[in-house]
């Protein structure tokens, strides 16, 4: 897997990259428009220092090109230098990728030719070609879904993505169905397992992409759900990073988690219950808590009491912890 822009910022499949280079259009990102005067040759000088060094970070590309510039940091926002927006903007072209991460969570830039590790892709990818490809693998990964679904999965414009939609149909790749209950035409992919059980237990990311696209989401399960980070604390129904939880086919509970590495515990600020969540559901989330916290580093689990599961999942933590 490599890292590169999907719906976010996202791990991807090698051989999806070339595909969704034509469609990138985050304009915050950096670029070489002509209101950028020398940051194509900028760009130029960065990416002769990657090609003979190892992978390097933003901060030692700018140390390595010696370059100096004063950067406005009075306000809130990503407060890039002209070597950050740069290699950003080599990353969004596709010229180079990241090879990792730091432990500060920094990007190592290198060719990307080093970091696909695949034979290298054409110089020029048919648009329609590529969002063909990425139609199906969206419609792979969901299984089920409408033209909106499809196109979101990696943020397709959704008229190519209908028109792409309608060219795989014709193929006979995907189905149009209807679906009881969800608005609209959706489209099944032909070789979606059918009749298919799910047995899945996870907790999920709010940028995963099963709830990413918080319509089908809630068409398709239900559930209604919003990252409440931005929303004032006064007004927040369920907390501040909330993560939905999984069991089977059901989305059946959520939880407002923060790892507090000073006292390695990992902190259950709220638990909410779904209606009709299942019997079982406080233990399998206590074991997937559980599971979360070795996964950080964290020594235990702490569940605050707020939210209608905090009692019994309290009471599950406990006893999982005694491993009984």
């Amino acid at each position: 897997m490599v890292e590169y822009w999907a719906h976010e910022a996202s791990f991807i499949r090698p051989e999806h990259h070339a595909d969704l280079v034509p469609w990138q259009r985050r304009t915050w990102m950096g670029s070489f428009s002509s209101d950028r005067p020398g940051l194509r040759d900028l760009a130029d000088r960065i990416l002769d220092l990657l090609e003979a060094s190892k992978p390097l970070t933003a901060r030692e590309v700018t140390a390595r090109l010696g370059h100096r510039e004063a950067v406005d940091r009075s306000n809130w926002g990503w407060n890039w230098n002209s070597v950050k927006e740069a290699l950003e903007a080599l990353f969004a072209a596709g010229e180079v990728g990241s090879a990792g991460r730091t432990a500060q969570f920094e990007r190592r830039y290198a060719p990307i030719s080093r970091v696909l590790r695949i034979p290298a892709a054409p110089a020029t990818t048919d648009p329609g070609s590529s969002a063909e490809r990425l139609v199906e693998a969206a419609a792979r990964a969901h299984g089920i879904g409408t033209v909106r679904c499809l196109a979101d999965y990696f943020r397709l414009p959704v008229r190519v993505a209908a028109s792409a939609v309608e060219r795989l149909t014709g193929r006979g790749v995907l189905e149009p169905v209807d679906v009881a209950y969800w608005p609209g035409t959706q489209f099944l992919h032909a070789d979606a397992p059918r009749p298919r059980v799910a047995d899945g237990r996870a907790l999920l990311s709010p940028f995963d992409s099963l709830v990413f696209e918080r319509r089908r989401l809630e068409d398709l399960f239900g559930f209604h759900y919003r990252l409440e980070i931005y929303t004032p604390a006064e007004r927040r129904r369920y907390g501040y990073y909330v993560l939905p939880f999984l069991l089977g086919e059901h989305l059946v509970a959520r939880v407002d988690l923060k790892a507090d590495r000073t006292t390695g515990r990992l902190l259950v600020r709220s638990s909410h219950a779904e209606a009709g969540a299942p019997p079982e559901t406080a233990h399998e989330l206590a074991g997937e808590l559980c599971l979360m916290a070795g996964w950080l580093g964290l020594e235990s689990v702490r569940v605050d009491p707020e939210g209608n599961l905090s009692l019994e999942l309290a009471h599950a933590v406990r006893t999982r912890s005694r491993g009984t």
